[in-house]
């Protein structure tokens, strides 16, 4: 199967809202690993791995988020595998 990864960051009203939680569920849902995780700036960081068609779907999910977020942007940074030192086997919260 053929994977790829892309690590997001999410800006708006994300953090203390169960974004993170929200965005593991939605990427175990889909077959994705990798994380999310907060930032001291506010934002919220999502590496997502898995096949095209999943990581897309995560990466749409991400707009949206749990009811209580508001997103105001994501940007996306399209990543190689060989960039990663390890493949996480799952999709977990920092």
């Amino acid at each position: 199967m053929q994977l790829i990864a892309r690590r997001c960051f999410v800006r708006g009203r994300v953090q203390g809202v169960f974004y993170r939680a929200s965005a593991r569920e939605r990427a175990l849902e889909l077959g994705c690993a990798g994380h999310a995780r907060n930032l001291d700036d506010g934002r919220v960081e999502v590496l997502a791995i898995g096949s095209p068609h999943a990581v897309h779907e995560l990466v749409e999910w991400l707009w949206q988020g749990p009811p209580t977020a508001q997103v105001e942007a994501v940007s996306i940074e399209e990543l190689s595998l060989e960039a990663l030192t390890a493949l996480p086997e799952t999709f977990t919260t920092a």
